[in-house]
Formats: C-alpha cells, structure tokens, sequence
C-alpha cells in the first residue's frame, strides 16, 4: 500500500510541478515583455493582461518554488530518484522548455533581421531559456539526477533539432533553388519576397543545427545504446529522412519527364514544384546517409530494422506507382480527350515506380539466398506481418469503395459519368496491394516452412528483462540492452551486501552512490553471462545480495 501511495503522490506533485513552473514562467515573460517595452508605442494589452502576469508570477512563482525545494529535499532517498515521475517530469519539462526558447530564439532573430522590435518574443524567449537551463542543470547534477528515463532529454534534443534543422535547410534551399530556376518576381509567396524567405529558413536551420549537435555530441546522445536511442535513430534518422529524400527525387524525376514528354502547361506551372523537391532531396540524401552509417555501427537489430524500414520506404514508392499507373491507363482509355491530364499522371506514377522499385529491390534483395537463422530474425517476421497485414486492410477497404461506387452507378442512372472513370483509382489502389500482400503472404508463408524444416525456434533471443537489484545498476542496464533486450528495473528492497577486503587489497572503488560505498554486486559481465543460451520472451534477473545471479523464466 506504501508504495502505492509513493506512486500516486509522486504523480500528483510532478503534475503540480509541471503545472506551476509553466504558469511562473508564462507570468514572468509578461512582465519582463512590459519591462522591455517601456517607453515604446507597442500596446501590450490592458489592465487584465497585466492582472494576468502578475498572479502567474507573485502567486505561481513562490508556490513553484516551494514545491520544488520540497521535491529537492526528497531526491536524497534513492528510491525518490528512481522514481518513474521524476524522469517523467524532467524529461517532459525539458523538452517542452526547449521548444518554447528555439521557437522565440528564432522569432527574435527574424524580427531583429525585419527590423520589427517585438519584446514579447524575447521576453518568452529569455524566461524559458532560463527554465531549459535549470532543468539541464537538475538533470546533469551529479547526485539527484533521475535513474529513469535518464536519457529521453538527450534522445528528444537530437531528434527536434534534427528535424527543425532538416526543416529550415529545405525552406532556404527551396526557396534558392525557386528562385534560380523562375524569375524573381515569380518566386514571391504570399507577398513575401523570397529574400525573407530563405533568410528565416536559414535562422532555422542554423538553430536546429545547434541543438542537434549539443545533444548529439555534448550530451551523448550519439553512444546511446537504449531501445529509445534506436528508435528514434531508425525512424527519424533513417525512415523519415528516407521518405524525404525519395520524396523529393520523384517529385523531381517526374517533373523533368513532364518536361520532356507532357507539353499541355507552361513551362512556369511544371517546374513550380521543383525548387522545394531539390531541396528535399538534397537535405534527405545527406541526413540518411549519416544516420545510415550510425545504424550500421550499432547492434545487429538496430542494423536490420535500418534495412527492413527503407525496404517498406521503398515499397510505398513502388506501390504507389503501381496504382498511379493502372489509374492513368484506365482514364486514357475512358477520355481521350483528356490525354494530357492522363499523361500527367501517368509519368508521375512511373516516377514513383523508378525510384521507389530500386530502393526496396536493394533493401529487400528478392532474388538473394537468405540465411535461416535471418528468416528467423523476429524483425523480419514483423515486417512480413506489418506489410501483408496492413495490404490486406488496405485492399479490403478500396473493394468495398468499388462495391459502393458499382452501385451507386447502377442506381443512378442518369450520371453521365462512366462506370471506370468512377472505380480507376481504388482499382489502381486494389491492385497494387494485392500485389503486395500476395509476395509478402507467400515470403512469409515459405519462411515458416523453412523454420520448420530447419528445427530453428522462433525467437532465440530473450526479449525483455525484468531486472530485480538494489542501488545504482546504470551499467548492468546498458549491457542487458547490448544484447537487444529491453530492461525494466524494480528496486530491491533488501540492504547491499557489505564485504570485508581482504589482507593486502585495495578496497575496489564502487561505481553507485555515495551511500553505497563498498556495496558488492554482480558485475553486467556476469549477468550478460548467465543469459547465454537462454530463450525466452521475458526473464527475471535477481542480481545480488553479494555475487548472486538467478534467471527466472517467465510463461507467455
């Protein structure tokens, strides 16, 4: 029941926290944005505005404060640092903080760059500057810093950075790019000249570039070997920027066919959606291949899960074109009339065909002998699964839009509409993923057969740890993951065993808290050790009191 109530109180003082230092910090850049602003002709509000900033900071504030020196206090006790809420809070209020401060930073700097003073923006920008750097601070101290979740502020840095650097680059080259290939006074959007444009592209992108690089580097995000680092290296640093770059070549690819072979529209419509795919392609290929290389130096899954994810990127394209394809052969042989309309569309399915299909071929490689002890890999299985699965649900959907527009069209008669012009394109979708989950249902048919055949077992890999120890196990969690198992910890609450040197040694310096001087347990080598050879999908570990190590497998 007492760690019941631990838990509850927990929740609710982090929420409060979160809640509280949000309000401070909102009412403290009202009024340093009055202070900035005295003496300006800038109306910032009336008296309920003011109201409004003076409760959040003289009544928010102090509460805040005292909130947090209770919790501070409380970090003393290990259990209070291991604590799911703390990370929690930090984690979330962190990244919440540096959103907030990237977002006025870049504000400020493109008002300072229009020559349009706004201290509001600045005020916001300096307010949660100063909570990014306290929280750093809280979560970096050397004595109080959270046991979990210790690396999702690291993990979440990068990968906003990375994305709002990848984002700013796209607009400022997109924008050049536009501008080289149209005349300037076409590149105007919105009124804006394109000179703005590509300078608050550039603000970005210089600001994404920095966080990601403090986080990525400073902070160690880039050795990260914890389940979360290797999603967000798969699906960010691989996966999304491989949809970018793809994207952008086949947008590219298939303006460059309409240029050549589709002669219907000014030269000025057909090129329009070239600068932002340049851009794209360009800002894509350079970010994949970095974090490619990354994925290829860690563990075999974060490997195999980089292949698998552009295999699916490149299966989409291929897809995609596919059903683009037969919806432009059926809407030429409905209306020839509009041929240029189906020339259109059909070049912009054969690029999606072009550069979709090589990607998945090169990724997938059909045609090349697979290992058993691959086709047993549990990430393969998923990806057969996911894929045939996802076709399946797909397919059903687009049978049932033709089963309603057949009769529809029966029923309505008098439409002069034709009956294929109305079911082109969920038949051209319908195609493509029967296509899809007919090879992946056979591939992952015959890799059962062969698991079969071969005697191999499902998975030969424990999938998740439950590790049961008492004080600081920071570096057994880090070796049970090399693995490519995942670890959740419950904290023993039995004392560490105190053990005498002996005559003649050295004490062994202790890698935990200063209260745990001396205290003896078992080394990761030893718990890497006693998972050799075990296959499960969830194990115990109790490691210690002393050297003592138990694996206690869990049923499905």
């Amino acid at each position: 029941m007492s760690t019941a109530q631990g838990t509850v109180r927990r929740l609710i003082v982090y929420s409060l926290l979160f809640a509280l230092v949000t309000i401070a910090a909102i009412g403290i850049a009202g009024l340093l944005e009055r202070l900035l602003g005295v003496g300006s002709e800038l109306v910032f509000g009336g008296t309920l505005d003011l109201a409004r900033s003076l409760a959040f900071a003289l009544i928010g504030g102090p509460l805040a404060a005292v909130l947090w020196l209770s919790v501070w206090r409380r970090l003393r006790d290990d259990a209070e640092r291991a604590s799911l809420a703390w990370g929690l809070y930090l984690a979330a209020m962190y990244t919440v903080a540096l959103v907030v401060a990237t977002s006025t930073l870049v504000g400020t700097a493109a008002s300072l760059v229009d020559g349009d003073r706004q201290p509001g923006t600045f005020a916001a920008f300096v307010t949660w500057t100063l909570v990014w750097v306290w929280h750093r601070w809280m979560w970096r101290h050397p004595a109080k810093h959270p046991v979990r979740l210790q690396t999702v502020p690291a993990v979440a840095g990068s990968v906003f950075g990375l994305v709002v650097g990848a984002g700013g680059a796209v607009n400022a080259l997109g924008t050049l790019f536009d501008t080289a290939i149209r005349e300037v006074s076409e590149s105007a959007i919105a009124g804006s000249p394109w000179e703005q444009l590509t300078v608050d592209g550039f603000i970005w992108a210089v600001a994404g570039a920095v966080i990601w690089w403090w986080h990525w580097y400073r902070e160690g995000a880039k050795h990260l070997g914890t389940g979360l680092a290797a999603v967000a290296l798969v699906v960010v640093g691989v996966m999304a920027a491989g949809l970018l770059m793809l994207g952008g070549l086949g947008t590219s690819l298939w303006v460059g066919l309409r240029i050549a072979f589709d002669g219907s529209a000014p030269a000025g419509e057909i090129l329009r959606p070239l600068g932002a795919a340049l851009a794209s392609s360009l800002v894509g290929a350079l970010v994949w291949t970095y974090h490619r290389q990354i994925a290829a130096g860690r563990s075999d899954g974060t490997r195999r899960a980089s292949m698998l994810v552009m295999s699916g990127v490149g299966l989409i394209g291929a897809a995609t074109g596919i059903g683009i394809i037969v919806n432009s052969v059926l809407a030429a042989l409905v209306n020839p009339l509009a041929s240029s309309d189906a020339r259109s569309l059909l070049l912009g399915g054969i690029s999606a065909l072009v550069v979709g299909g090589p990607v998945w071929w090169l990724s997938w490689r059909p045609t090349a002998h697979v290992e058993p002890a691959e086709i047993a890999y549990p990430g393969r299985r998923v990806y057969l699964v996911t894929v045939f699965g996802l076709s399946a649900i797909v397919a059903l959907i687009t049978l049932l839009v033709i089963g309603f527009q057949l009769f529809a069209f029966g029923l309505a008669s008098t439409s002069g509409a034709s009956l294929i012009d109305e079911v082109r394109a969920p038949l051209g979708l319908l195609v493509a993923t029967v296509l899809v989950f007919g090879y992946h249902f056979a591939v992952w048919r015959r890799d059962r057969s062969v698991i079969a055949a071969a005697g191999l077992a499902p998975d030969q890999r424990v999938g998740r740890v439950i590790l049961v120890a008492g004080g600081q196990t920071t570096e057994i969690e880090q070796a049970i993951r090399a693995t490519g198992a995942s670890v959740s910890v419950w904290r023993s609450a039995e004392p560490a065993v105190e053990l005498e040197p002996e005559a003649g040694a050295a004490p062994e310096p202790d890698a935990g808290s200063p209260g745990e001087a001396g205290a003896r347990r078992p080394s990761p080598q030893a718990v890497v050790a006693a998972l050799a050879g075990v296959a499960a999908k969830r194990v115990v570990i109790i490691a210690g009191p002393g050297d003592r190590v138990e694996v206690i497998h869990l049923a499905d």
